[in-house]
């Protein structure tokens, strides 16, 4: 039988943060050994998080990479981008494996990293080692890895999509997506003058620059070893939580194909898609509060149109890093992940 591991959690006030807690407070081969942040040192796991009870005595701590890595098997750093590489390699360095979730190991090549976050990075070596940590596409990579880089919420929605049509070389190597996500995938909003705007208004972001398109691109392209272009536009849904994403692409040959059974030998053996009935389509309230991604799609003449949802901040985020480091440490991947209770 497998022994529990010491967890700890860099960044817990943030959303991802947050969420890491409330799942892995009940996952039964988790002892979380510690929680920082460069606020609230000093208080109480429940006193910051009243509904956590589990672990709730458990003292906020700063970042002290010595002692926080003394006392883990592993660390997930729930930082800011720009922020993580400060850690990820101290952490390694002393044989503790990290999961990072925010996009400073998601380019492996660090001139693209420089050219989308205008920083240079300052943990090259780490990169050449790091895996995207995409479950559906890099299971076995996962398996074996000391530093994963967890993807971005937009890119597993868009990527789980498309990546079946992909894959098939089935389409033109030109895609357009169209996503709308909840205003949590913006991190946490401490403004209230802001997010009342945000709660009574949808509006169109980043057009034509959006960061997460490289990582899009990336992915699908590594499939077939070809370039994919994407062109993306995002929106912000006024809701918390929840992510919808609708991808258009081009057939190669203009012939009706069997969708359905090209998506069902995809994803076979995925624990966490579903996918629907063609010209069934997925809604949010199919997903928001559970590790899913749903998918469904309709063809029209020689173009498809895919639609994906997850709850940006679980398959998007802390529940796919839950799954990571469930292959990570030989558990069952879905350890953790089936009964989540969320506000």
């Amino acid at each position: 039988m497998k022994k529990k591991i010491n967890v700890s959690i860099i960044g817990i006030t943030g959303y991802t943060g947050e969420e890491l807690l409330r799942i892995l407070s009940n996952h039964p081969m988790v002892k979380i050994a510690c929680v920082a942040a460069r606020s609230q040192i000093g208080k109480k796991l429940s006193d910051i998080y009243p509904g956590i009870k589990k672990f709730g005595n458990l003292e906020c701590v700063g970042f002290d990479v010595d002692y926080i890595a003394k006392i883990s098997d592993i660390v997930f750093l729930a930082l800011p981008h720009k922020v993580s590489m400060e850690f990820a390699s101290e952490v390694i360095k002393r044989g503790v494996k990290v999961i990072d979730l925010s996009a400073d190991y998601r380019f492996q090549d660090p001139n693209l990293y420089e050219k989308v976050y205008k920083v240079p990075h300052i943990d090259r070596d780490s990169l050449k080692k790091r895996v995207y940590g995409l479950v559906e596409l890099n299971k076995d990579f996962i398996k074996k890895t000391d530093i994963l880089a967890n993807p971005g919420c937009y890119p597993v929605a868009s990527i789980l999509g498309l990546a079946p049509l992909v894959k098939e070389c089935l389409i033109k190597p030109e895609i357009y997506i169209d996503a709308k996500s909840g205003y949590s995938g913006a991190g946490r909003i401490k403004d209230k003058n802001k997010l009342l705007k945000i709660k009574n208004n949808f509006k169109v972001y980043a057009v034509g620059n959006h960061r997460h398109v490289p990582e899009i691109e990336i992915a699908l392209g590594k499939l077939i070893k070809k370039r994919i272009k994407v062109y993306f536009v995002a929106y912000l849904l006024p809701l918390e939580r929840g992510m919808l994403v609708t991808s258009y692409v081009k057939l190669k040959d203009n012939k009706k194909i069997d969708l359905n059974d090209i998506y069902k030998k995809f994803y076979k053996s995925a624990t966490f898609v579903k996918v629907l009935p063609e010209g069934e389509l997925p809604e949010l309230k199919h997903v928001v509060g559970t590790n899913f991604c749903y998918i469904g799609f309709k063809q029209l003449g020689d173009t498809i149109a895919v639609v994906s949802c997850i709850d940006n901040l679980l398959k998007g985020a802390s529940g796919n890093a839950v799954e990571n480091m469930n292959i990570m440490f030989g558990f069952k991947q879905s350890l953790g992940l089936k009964n989540l209770k969320f506000k």
